[in-house]
């Protein structure tokens, strides 16, 4: 079948590059170099790509937003994570990623491919020491072949696009503990391999295997997520040299990659302070070129418990405007607990925002469009549209009602009633505003 990297190296346009073309308002002909070049991936499992709808993700499209869910050891609930499923699909979630690392694993795994036809990824490690609900294996007591079994499985199950930690080394393993971080290392797929490492005083596995993984990912047309194993988990710890040896060992890997077809997007932190969000932006792309850049967050502070969420999508924001093309989100409930459906949707909406917010920076004219229809919705008392072009409708709909007054288009709401501006100076709904709009 091939990849579709091999297939827009051959001038060959897939039906998902059609798909993507028009979703995105884009030729064909600009689509396809691209995708050939990597700097555009479009993540779909020769397995499902029919069944879904895949999202292009790269240099000039929208900024993309990926939602995690997902069990864990503590709390193994199938139908909760159902739920929180469907309110991503709901909401127009991009991507979506099934953490779970509690239960039976790709039974969890094949339930929620089943309910998000849309893009799917996983972190294969994680099934490598869960077997099922009664068998969690040591993660210090893998074999290589777990960890290479899992990543098969994850491909044979339809995955899109899985998370691989193979940028830590087992030399950079030694360094953790001398470097003195002071968050540490938490990201749990990085911690894992590192401890295997040192345990085993062996390479890690999906490093000495990697040409391996390129076949699997070659035969399933699978997308490598490179991922930031030494992603800081505190501010004080953002760029230092652990962050950064890794970032280069995968700028390396995804070179290896590409020469075998294989699409790829590298992961980022983490925890940055503002004023190193576009550094860190800078940087990355300044290593891996115009691959597709994938970053949690980032959180600009420390001390937002319970409304991380919101603290993140301030890097967020930030970073997509630099040029970051997929956002993974981050929930009220990060740091504190496993999240429900309804914080799954806070999050969501959050990154929606900083996502839409950073393309009026990156593809202006396109974006524009959405906040041109709503400032003329506004300008006109068009309640109706103005709730239909929300980011939220039901939400908006819900707190324009909630005071009972009397409701539809034409009058003023709550806020300044009979102050309107809109109301006192009617004449400016009236306006020819569209030219003016449009120079904007």
């Amino acid at each position: 079948m091939g990849t579709q990297m091999s297939a827009a190296r051959r001038g060959v346009a897939t039906e998902e590059m059609k798909r993507v073309a028009k979703d995105e308002d884009v030729t064909l002909e600009w689509l396809l170099p691209k995708i050939a070049c990597g700097s555009i991936i479009i993540p779909s499992n020769n397995i499902r790509s029919q069944k879904i709808h895949n999202v292009g993700i790269g240099k000039g499209l929208k900024t993309k937003v990926n939602v995690n869910i997902g069990t864990s050891t503590l709390n193994v609930n199938l139908e909760e994570e159902i739920e929180k499923a469907k309110v991503a699909v709901k909401y127009h979630a991009d991507t979506i990623m099934d953490l779970s690392d509690g239960g039976d694993v790709r039974k969890i795994r094949q339930s929620l491919l089943e309910v998000a036809p849309i893009t799917f990824g996983t972190v294969p490690i994680y099934e490598a020491y869960n077997y099922g609900v009664e068998v969690h294996k040591n993660p210090l007591n893998l074999t290589e072949d777990d960890f290479l079994n899992a990543f098969e499985n994850n491909a044979k199950d339809g995955v899109d696009y899985t998370t691989i930690h193979c940028g830590i080394t087992k030399d950079i393993a030694k360094r953790i503990l001398k470097v003195k971080r002071y968050g540490g290392v938490v990201s749990k797929g990085g911690t894992i391999t590192a401890a295997w490492m040192l345990k085993h005083d062996k390479e890690n596995p999906y490093l000495t295997h990697y040409d391996y993984l390129i076949e699997i990912a070659k035969k399933y047309d699978i997308t490598f997520s490179l991922g930031d194993a030494l992603r800081p988990g505190s501010i004080l710890d953002s760029h230092d040299e652990l962050q950064v040896q890794e970032m280069i060992n995968i700028s390396q890997l995804t070179k290896r990659a590409h020469e075998q077809d294989i699409q790829v997007m590298v992961e980022g932190p983490g925890h940055v302070p503002l004023n190193e969000v576009s550094a860190n932006v800078i940087l990355a792309k300044s290593l891996i070129g115009d691959v597709p850049y994938y970053v949690l967050g980032p959180l600009v502070t420390d001390v937002a418990s319970g409304h991380d969420h919101i603290a993140s999508a301030i890097g967020a924001a930030v970073s997509a405007s630099q040029g970051v093309d997929l956002l993974c989100y981050l929930t009220p409930s990060e740091h504190l607990a496993l999240p429900n459906a309804e914080e799954v949707k806070a999050g969501l909406i959050a990154y929606r925002i900083a996502a839409h917010s950073a393309d009026l920076v990156k593809i202006r004219e396109k974006a524009i469009k959405w906040d041109m229809a709503m400032t003329e919705a506004r300008r006109t008392l068009d309640w109706e549209k103005q709730i239909a072009l929300s980011i939220d409708p039901e939400e908006a709909a819900r707190i324009h009602s909630r005071t009972g007054q009397r409701l539809g288009n034409n009058v003023p709401c709550t806020m300044c009633g009979g102050a309107c501006v809109y109301i006192m100076l009617p004449q400016q709904r009236k306006y020819e505003k569209e030219e003016k709009l449009q120079q904007i």
